[in-house]
């Protein structure tokens, strides 16, 4: 229990720094041109931790143990990817569906954001976790 504990939370530092320097660069300027009304500011910081610490553990099992399971990175990587582009399309396209202003090249920037993402630690995981022999 304690090495799923170790693989937890640093699978959740590799994740919030790799999404920190996204939103921090990339996406804060493309956002707030695209859907600029529609952000909070400042945003709500423990809902954000919140989704982050919900998220992975749906990575941890969805993709990281099942790919354990079978000593593969390339299952991993692609479930992670695929959890990943299922979680943040159904996020994407509901507010593309439900909010005015929403627009698709934001879901669609969104959702290839998710993908990788989620694909890449779902792969940095994988290796985290074979160090630490889970």
């Amino acid at each position: 229990m304690a090495k799923f504990f170790w693989l937890y939370l640093l699978t959740t530092l590799v994740f919030f720094a790799i999404d920190l320097v996204w939103l921090s660069t990339v996406a804060q300027g493309f956002y707030q041109n695209q859907i600029g009304p529609l952000l909070k500011s400042p945003f709500n910081l423990p809902v954000a931790a919140g989704f982050y610490l919900f998220y992975i553990v749906g990575i941890l099992i969805f993709a990281v143990l099942p790919g354990m399971e079978k000593g593969s990175l390339f299952e991993v990587v692609w479930r992670g990817a695929l959890f990943g582009a299922l979680a943040y399309g159904t996020y994407d396209l509901t507010n593309l569906a439900t909010l005015k202003g929403y627009t698709w090249q934001v879901a669609a920037v969104d959702m290839v954001w998710g993908t990788v993402l989620t694909g890449t630690v779902s792969a940095a995981s994988y290796y985290i976790a074979r160090w630490l022999n889970v």
